[in-house]
């Protein structure tokens, strides 16, 4: 609190002359220093508790070429990306085989097929393949790539283009 000296000072004294009180004032910073510290608390808290939660997405470097053997048709899972949220996939074939093509949604249609596929073959050897169309969004991409995480599908891929034998797939659901 701010204290004002009232004593001292000029006045009507016996014989004097009138002057004027001078009136000294001392703050107090006691509880500035208290509220300074309270907000440095809270901004520090809040920062931390306020992180941007991220998924984390291992890419390959550029530089490095990895040699890998290839895997068999019969052990991946192609999705394709198509719009309107609709979600094409194949299982067990290349596009050139005449797989067949089954459609779901986003939510639990996927989970369900991807967790059944990956019973099938077994966690170590599935691999899932995801394909966006020009007609996808960018959100279906990312809902994908939350349901790889949710489904702790380890091996997977995005491929940005389609072969001819997928398009032709593709093309007549898409219309």
């Amino acid at each position: 609190m701010a204290d004002i000296d009232t004593g001292g000072g000029g006045g009507k004294h016996k014989g004097g002359k009138v002057r004027s009180k001078k009136g000294s004032t001392r703050v107090d910073m006691t509880p500035m220093v208290d509220l300074g510290f309270l907000l440095i608390t809270f901004f520090i808290l809040a920062s931390t508790l306020s992180k941007p939660s991220s998924m984390t997405l291992n890419v390959p470097d550029k530089t490095e070429k990895v040699e890998t053997e290839p895997i068999k048709a019969s052990k991946v899972m192609t999705i394709f990306l198509g719009k309107e949220n609709q979600i094409y996939y194949i299982f067990g074939k290349a596009a050139n085989e005449d797989p067949e093509l089954k459609t779901v949604q986003f939510g639990p249609e996927i989970r369900n097929a991807i967790q059944e596929n990956k019973r099938k073959i077994g966690e170590k050897d599935f691999v899932v393949v995801i394909k966006p169309t020009k007609e996808s969004t960018y959100k279906n991409l990312v809902d994908m790539l939350d349901e790889m995480a949710i489904t702790k599908t380890k091996r997977y891929a995005l491929v940005d283009q389609m072969t001819p034998d997928e398009n032709k797939l593709i093309d007549p659901k898409m219309k």
